[in-house]
């Protein structure tokens, strides 16, 4: 059976959804999570959400303790883990309020720990492979579950991750673009990374908020425009992620 872990602001433990509702304060060997884990079903499926930047939104992006977060779901049995991340689109067909599936990430970050081996055993070299890190069918039950929902949601994109908390300048912004990024955001990396290390599935929602600072004819971001785009879209990721639990339950996971 499915437990699905879900990290990002969803706002799915505000919509009195769940039963068996717990929140548990969970610690890990790498300290604790950004917030407590809160538990609970929906329908058949076990799910745990943990709110990245902290239930306030205090923790800014090369403060979370990925490696923590990662760990308590793992800890907690998740078999799959979705994340929802606000990003800025680097390409003029990906609008604000529209939906993401990345299938491809670059790390530009320089701050963060991004691995869980800081050592290696002499059995084991534990070069994780992540050619295609983004797990294909959890990707695929998201596209599907949006476009029968009628979102406009984007089947693939590459993701690039900055270290924040600052915006980007025009110049990385269209660097960025030079190097075949379509979205940009700061903290889909090393999150994707340490999931895979810990062998779990991950797949994002990756919503469209504004479009960085490469387009000169608009505004350029600011917190305030991406939160004014985040809070009237919210809605959607989250019926988005009821939709996906439903599904869920017709999943067969060894």
């Amino acid at each position: 059976m499915v437990k699905l872990g879900i990290i990002g602001g969803s706002g799915l433990e505000k919509l009195n959804l769940f039963t068996d509702y717990k929140i548990i304060e969970a610690e890990t060997d790498y300290g604790s999570p950004s917030s407590p884990v809160i538990t609970g079903k929906i329908g058949e499926i076990e799910v745990a959400i943990i709110s990245r930047h902290g239930i306030h939104h205090s923790i800014p992006p090369t403060q979370v303790n990925n490696r923590a977060n990662i760990t308590a779901l793992k800890n907690l049995g998740c078999t799959h883990i979705i994340a929802t991340t606000a990003c800025g689109s680097l390409k003029e067909k990906i609008k604000p309020g529209d939906m993401v599936v990345p299938d491809q990430f670059i790390d530009f970050t320089r701050h963060r720990p991004i691995t869980f081996f800081e050592s290696f055993e002499p059995d084991h070299m534990a070069h994780t492979p992540m050619a295609d890190p983004f797990d294909i069918e959890l990707s695929q039950l998201i596209i599907a579950t949006a476009s029968e929902l009628k979102f406009s949601i984007h089947h693939s994109g590459t993701i690039i991750t900055i270290e924040g908390p600052r915006f980007s300048t025009r110049a990385e912004s269209n660097m960025f673009i030079s190097w075949g990024a379509d979205l940009i955001n700061m903290s889909t990396a090393p999150e994707v990374i340490l999931a895979n290390e810990a062998g779990i599935p991950y797949a994002a929602i990756a919503l469209s908020t504004d479009y960085d600072c490469w387009k000169t004819d608009i505004e350029a971001v600011s917190w305030e425009g991406v939160m004014k785009v985040f809070n009237k879209n919210v809605n959607n990721v989250t019926r988005l992620l009821v939709e996906i639990i439903q599904r869920l339950s017709y999943w067969d996971v060894c």
